[in-house]
């Protein structure tokens, strides 16, 4: 099923998306609040509540401040190329998680900050992992079973960072916290419009991701490339921490940033995340460059 939070009237609600065009409330704030409860969705029933017209409510991001985002840097072997960087032996390395703050986060239709500290803003295409239950040295072959469900996502990324004065951009140290930093702007964050609960995606590695810039294609690419896959980073996160309702992992980008070509983005410009799947359609993701 597809849940969503939305608001309406000032407050915010969380709820189910009926058809195309109906929105049934399930409960006040967003889904941070049905998820607290640990509900299996392959059982669950939604409690019958008002309805709405889903043009008379504000889509907003599904979980608005997560215990963690998590990001996932280098996930995909084209994208590592297209940086410049040799393909990666899976064997000799490990997922590259990074923590991510919550202000990052923005939902569909929200504008994309344009920053004072950075004039080379790029995009990446992502899908969005939303855990549903406690967990804690998950075993790989369980560790579908903690996730809720997943969204589209984008992790805007900062390519450069100009706070105004020179530094030494040579050292390994500058550069890796420059890039890190890069991640943390207010809204680069973008998730959204709908969370698909795990039932409806029996293989996250089945999945279609597509970004437009401005109506052009920019990044097309299939989960089944990822170097590791969502049971792998579920399980690799659990081992350093303990996974709460709600956190969010940001799973890795395929080829196609504006990087490689030096084309990024403007304010002005919109950007749309799709993900599609057999049967299932994420909803599109769309914001502007403020």
């Amino acid at each position: 099923m597809r849940l969503l939070s939305f608001e309406r009237d000032g407050r915010r609600y969380h709820g189910q998306l009926v058809g195309a065009d109906e929105v049934r409330e399930l409960g006040p704030g967003d889904l941070t609040e049905l998820l607290a409860q640990e509900p299996d969705f392959a059982t669950w029933t939604p409690t019958t509540g008002s309805t709405h017209r889903l043009q008379d409510v504000k889509v907003v991001t599904p979980i608005a401040r997560p215990g963690k985002l998590l990001g996932v840097a280098a996930n995909y072997q084209d994208h590592v190329v297209e940086s410049g960087g040799p393909p990666l032996d899976r064997s000799r390395i490990s997922p590259r998680l990074f923590l991510m703050p919550p202000t990052a986060l923005i939902g569909p239709g929200d504008d994309i900050p344009y920053p004072k500290v950075s004039q080379e803003v790029d995009w990446e295409a992502e899908l969005a992992v939303v855990i549903g239950k406690q967990a804690r040295d998950v075993a790989e072959q369980d560790a579908l079973n903690v996730v809720a469900g997943y969204a589209a996502s984008n992790d805007v990324s900062a390519r450069s960072m100009d706070y105004g004065y020179p530094r030494d951009t040579d050292d390994k140290a500058v550069w890796f916290f420059d890039w890190l930093a890069g991640k943390w702007l207010d809204g680069f964050a973008p998730v959204g419009p709908y969370l698909i609960t795990a039932d409806e995606i029996p293989d996250p590695q089945d999945l279609l991701i597509e970004l437009r810039r401005n109506g052009e294609i920019r990044q097309q690419g299939s989960t089944k490339h990822m170097i590791f896959n969502v049971a792998e980073l579920v399980a690799h996160a659990s081992r350093l921490m303990t996974l709460e309702p709600g956190d969010v992992i940001l799973t890795g980008t395929p080829a196609g940033v504006g990087s490689t070509t030096g084309d990024y983005l403007k304010s002005g410009d919109e950007v749309s995340v799709s993900i599609t799947g057999p049967g299932v359609d994420f909803g599109i993701l769309t914001n502007r460059v403020a």
